[in-house]
């Protein structure tokens, strides 16, 4: 399998020099980061040389790097059912930049970009149905990036007077607590009911030489 995985490695690097960017094999897959502006063309070729058959797009997913320059990531993972092989492609891209749309290749790419769109805010340029999927239509920011908060900006409840969903802002019922994250044992100086048992006294503490 390791032979097999650098000989693609090598085709894909002579056949699209100008569009790899990096490729590495890990987990017994190769990994290839490519450029933006180049996705389509590297797709076809997967799609349609004889020796890759890349037929099968598996996912599409992205992933949230708030460090980076272009902090976004857009993952694609495609099988080849003749040939026995996977391959995950990655672009890197930002909050403005499209990135090109996989659906006149893929059909099945549709679904995973508004996926991504959706939870990310990764806009695919494009795409001819480019909405909301997994949130409401009218749910605000994208909830899988780094910076949104755990608990959301609203809560969905039924309101029993209206008969109709309503939106709420999100109303914490205590104050966020400070953790200092030290253990129990330790930087606790207030002892707690039942800890004086834990203490030894003048008769239990074992005098100098003494057995």
């Amino acid at each position: 399998m390791q032979e097999k995985l650098e000989a693609l490695s090598e085709h894909l690097s002579a056949a699209l020099s100008d569009a790899m960017i990096a490729a590495e094999i890990r987990g017994g897959e190769l990994c290839c980061r490519v450029k933006r502006e180049a996705l389509p063309r590297v797709l076809t070729f997967l799609r349609d040389d004889a020796n890759c058959a890349f037929t099968l797009l598996c996912d599409i997913c992205g992933a949230d790097f708030p460090d980076r320059p272009q902090r976004f990531e857009v993952v694609y993972n495609l099988l080849s059912m003749r040939l026995n092989q996977r391959i995950r492609i990655k672009v890197d891209t930002d909050e403005e930049q499209p990135v090109p749309s996989a659906v006149a290749l893929y059909s099945s790419a549709g679904w995973w970009e508004r996926e991504a769109w959706d939870l990310f805010g990764i806009y695919f340029a494009d795409n001819p149905d480019l909405r909301r999927i997994l949130t409401d239509y009218g749910f605000e920011g994208h909830p899988l990036r780094k910076d949104f908060p755990l608990t959301g900006y609203v809560e969905l409840r039924y309101d029993e007077d209206q008969k109709a969903v309503v939106y709420d802002p999100v109303r914490l019922q205590q104050e966020f607590r400070s953790f200092d994250f030290l253990s129990p044992w330790e930087g606790m100086d207030k002892i707690l009911p039942g800890d004086e048992k834990a203490t030894p006294t003048d008769a239990e503490t074992p005098k100098e030489g003494g057995r």
